[in-house]
């Protein structure tokens, strides 16, 4: 019988990686900051002043503090599996933690709600097609009707070549932000081995298919994506 390959540990149980996590996302990630303002702005269009946010994959606090400093009257509940990263988020958000409830673990130790909205930034591709639909139900779930969800994650055609192609444009990207080459190219291989992507067109349908409706994409960074849709 063939045995399933072991899965890696988590980068985000380590604490030099932890350390670290800010610096990452902005050298590889093409318009972090601005995909998350873009993501701020599709809120507000939806979230009352004083709404309350459900942020899926909070750890390190980054996309909180973001939605936290620009709309001074929401409350966010965040949930993250690794309790290295809830503490740096803690320590990310500083002052503005009196306005942000952080549980450790999964989509199901979140409050029920009702949010007026969501995101998962940054998440989905650490996660299997099956557990991505499960999460996207369970956060429709929680959403008042008409809320919207934002997500962001790796996204691209994943037929031969142009897996490799993406995976390339990544690591160049990468390279072009002052990452070292050698760091690029582990972080490719590592992405190749063990991340789950999907295509555009999957992640789409899982949105759809946990009940959400007039999904749009509203973000494109080489090999990310990012979609807004609405429960």
């Amino acid at each position: 019988m063939t045995q399933n390959p072991v899965e890696p540990p988590s980068p985000f149980t380590d604490a030099g990686v932890v350390a670290r996590y800010a610096e990452g996302p902005p050298r590889i990630v093409p318009g972090f900051y601005d995909m998350q303002r873009m993501t701020t702005l599709l809120l507000t269009e939806c979230v009352p002043e004083t709404g309350r946010v459900l942020v899926v994959g909070a750890g390190g606090g980054l996309e909180l503090k973001t939605f936290a400093e620009a709309q001074s009257g929401w409350t966010f509940d965040g949930v993250d599996p690794a309790a290295e990263m809830i503490r740096l988020a803690e320590q990310t958000l500083g002052s503005l933690n009196s306005r942000v409830q952080l549980y450790e673990g999964e989509i199901d130790v979140a409050p029920q709600g009702p949010f007026d909205a969501a995101t998962c930034l940054l998440t989905m591709h650490f996660i299997d097609q099956e557990e991505r639909q499960r999460i996207a139900a369970e956060i429709h779930r929680r959403l008042r009707p008409g809320s919207p969800l934002v997500v962001v994650h790796l996204s691209f055609p994943q037929h031969e070549g142009e897996r490799d192609r993406w995976l390339s444009r990544y690591a160049a990207f990468a390279v072009s932000s002052g990452v070292e080459a050698h760091n690029a190219d582990a972080a490719r291989a590592a992405i190749n081995s063990h991340l789950k992507i999907l295509t555009p067109e999957q992640d789409e349908a899982i949105l759809r298919e946990a009940g959400f409706s007039h999904v749009s994409l509203f973000y494109a960074g080489f090999a990310f994506r990012g979609w807004v849709a609405y429960a």
